[in-house]
């Protein structure tokens, strides 16, 4: 297994909860310099993941809400908190948030976990609430209210900062990647068929780790590329790696019941992906 952390003996179910899509994505806006795949339909599909084992519930990201998404144009499919009650979870069971950065798509939704503590980069607050939000283009990603959440609950004392690589619980653990925010963190959790890492946004498809090019939505493009090797380096291999914003997450591994739209990454692959992401074979229900 990778890294130093200790997991003692601490396994986990890992579930992606899709709740929201966008079908008009073209691959031209999917990539920044040239498009690889000429300028081909590449969809994103929206997720909040959760990790459920060794006595505690975690959720990683929060979604945002039906309002954010049908003024952003997104395809909103279901509430994150409705997802998790379908899988038997209450907000109020969530002990642990790890929010991987504050984009609008990842830090909504934080006053539905009142019990949860929330863990994120320090660099990250920084970054949303510092000098670089002056300018429109930077802030666009982010929601007033979703920062003005996060401050509350900092004020509340229900914050915990790490500053780089730290671990959550036994076989949970954050990296500080950056890159596409400048406290962009990835999740690496241990499941049953290894070491698996949350990628989120640092790579929003598969393909962005094997071509190496980087998302057009960037504070720091070399270490957005940096961060592509780090997760290969963190994740037993790569269909450990789950990447934040790709379809074929759906069809590449089980989904929980038969649901559309939660998908059971503990679980071994049961379809091959193309060079893109998009999966070939469909995905078989448990």
């Amino acid at each position: 297994m990778n890294g130093y952390f200790d997991a003692q003996g601490s396994v986990y179910e890992v579930y992606a909860l899709r709740y929201a899509t966008h079908c008009d994505r073209r691959s031209g806006e999917n990539y920044l310099g040239d498009d690889p795949h000429d300028d081909i339909a590449m969809p994103l599909d929206f997720y909040c993941w959760v990790l459920r084992g060794a006595g505690r519930i975690v959720l990683v990201d929060t979604g945002c809400d039906a309002a954010t998404a049908q003024r952003r144009e997104r395809r909103y499919l279901h509430s994150p908190i409705s997802l998790l009650r379908e899988l038997g979870i209450d907000p109020a069971d969530v002990q642990d948030l790890i929010v991987t950065h504050m984009h609008y798509d990842h830090a909504g939704n934080l006053s539905a976990f009142s019990n949860a503590t929330i863990h994120i980069q320090e660099a990250e607050m920084q970054y949303c609430t510092g000098r670089c939000m002056c300018h429109a283009a930077m802030r666009k990603p982010f929601e007033t209210l979703d920062v003005c959440a996060a401050i509350e609950r900092l004020h509340a004392g229900r914050v915990q900062f790490a500053n780089g690589d730290r671990q959550i619980a036994p076989g949970i653990d954050v990296h500080l990647i950056g890159g596409h925010t400048a406290g962009l963190q990835v999740v690496r959790v241990q499941t049953a068929r290894g070491q698996v890492v949350l990628a989120s946004d640092a790579a929003h498809y598969w393909d962005h780790v094997r071509s190496k090019r980087p998302f057009p939505i960037v504070q720091d493009v070399p270490r957005m590329l940096d961060g592509h090797r780090a997760i290969e380096a963190l994740a037993d291999g790569p269909d450990h790696i789950i990447p934040g914003h790709d379809p074929a997450v759906r069809l590449r591994f089980p989904r929980w019941r038969g649901h559309p739209d939660i998908t059971a990454l503990h679980l071994p692959p049961v379809a091959a992906t193309s060079a893109v992401g998009y999966a070939a074979t469909p995905a078989l229900a448990l």
